[in-house]
């Protein structure tokens, strides 16, 4: 891979680092628990949690590649970053 083209695929994925946390702060913030809302409290936290899990394991996941391929792009002398 190219280094402009590696360079550019890492500052992407670590970008969409700040993306997902801003999805998952779009969803708690829609999901809060209110006096017109159709979900209690204890729901509302349950929901947090399991999407949260997951949007972290998706942030952990483009933080590692988008730092390797930072890494390509500097031409470091790994062979097979990823």
């Amino acid at each position: 891979m190219p280094p402009r083209i590696a360079k550019l695929a890492g500052l992407g994925a670590l970008g969409a680092c700040g993306g997902l946390l801003a999805l998952y702060a779009l969803i708690v913030f829609i999901s809060r628990p209110g006096k017109l809302s159709g979900i209690d409290f204890t729901n509302a936290i349950v929901a947090w949690i399991a999407l949260g899990g997951l949007i972290l394991a998706l942030i952990v996941v483009h933080a590692v590649i988008g730092k390797q391929l930072l890494r390509l792009a500097k031409g470091s002398n790994v062979k097979h970053p990823l």
